[in-house]
């Protein structure tokens, strides 16, 4: 069973910047990112990383956004950068674990990240 545990929500101001945290138990990680879902909305993918580093993002994010991890902790990191309102919503963690040939998906409980003045 593989937990991940999130950190570094909170309420910014526009502009502002906020750094969110996911560190995973386990091992045979493989992709890991962040989804967002605002009131209202449907979950959307924010980035990803896979194990050999290679990056996706949101086009809505592209250019303040950066995805990182640390492997050897099993850890990803999203920086957010110049945040805006639209910024706003509850941000999961997930992590692709891989058992024998198939892939799981596992999540995070969530932290909130609020943009607002």
């Amino acid at each position: 069973q593989v937990q991940l545990v999130e950190s570094g929500g909170g309420l910014v101001q526009p502009g502002g910047s906020l750094r969110l945290s996911c560190a995973a138990s386990g091992s045979s990680i493989r992709t890991m990112g962040w989804y967002r879902q605002a009131p209202g909305k449907e979950r959307e993918l924010v980035a990803a990383i896979t194990s050999g580093f290679s990056t996706n993002y949101a086009d809505s994010v592209k250019g303040r956004f950066t995805i990182s991890r640390d492997n050897a902790k099993n850890t990803v990191y999203l920086q957010m950068n110049s945040l805006k309102p639209d910024d706003t919503a509850v941000y999961y963690c997930y992590a692709e674990v891989a058992v024998i040939t198939l892939l799981y998906d596992y999540w995070g409980q969530g932290t909130q990240v609020t943009v607002s003045s």
